[in-house]
């Protein structure tokens, strides 16, 4: 089936799919030719004894087995979606925010928390002072904030080296 008929909220834990002796060829074959339609394989697999629906896609030259959530384990939102209207304005201006901030390189971004967590380990091993509570930023305009990060995003797209950060 085409990738694009799987909601992405069904998605679960990634994992490398080996051929296994013998299994190359029909492995090789099933790769390419996943690749040339674009589609991907759902089946289910046994994983940790408990049978799983899953999601077989090519990439770089393997198999990738991406466990699927269940229909039943999907969980309803009911009424989670806010209703506050927002003027043409401020959808012009996230508009142009979002065009700005197209094209960072995932790779290139940080997990700050887990950073933050190692130095927390670190003054905890050394016997060092930690640092006091880090006070609420207050209560930003909206749509002054949206002017500042477009400002910010086509100062930062125009220098090739800049580095943005969520």
């Amino acid at each position: 089936m085409p990738l694009e008929d799987i909601d992405p909220i069904s998605y679960g834990r990634p994992y490398y799919v080996d051929s296994g002796p013998g299994a190359g060829r029909p492995y090789s074959l099933l790769v390419e030719a996943l690749a040339r339609t674009g589609y991907v394989a759902v089946s289910k697999a046994a994983l940790c004894g408990r049978e799983r629906l899953v999601l077989l896609r090519p990439r770089h030259g393997m198999l990738i087995l991406q466990t699927l959530l269940w229909q039943d384990e999907l969980r309803d939102p009911g009424d989670l979606a806010p209703s506050t209207p927002v003027t043409d304005r401020e959808l012009e201006l996230a508009e142009v925010l979002i065009r700005e901030l197209t094209g960072i390189d995932v790779g290139e971004v940080d997990d700050e928390y887990a950073h933050a967590l190692e130095q927390l380990v670190d003054v905890k091993i050394t016997g060092g002072e930690l640092a006091g509570p880090v006070e609420a930023a207050p209560s930003l305009d909206l749509m002054a904030a949206l002017e500042e990060s477009v400002r910010a995003a086509k100062r930062a797209h125009r220098r090739p080296s800049a580095r943005l950060r969520p």
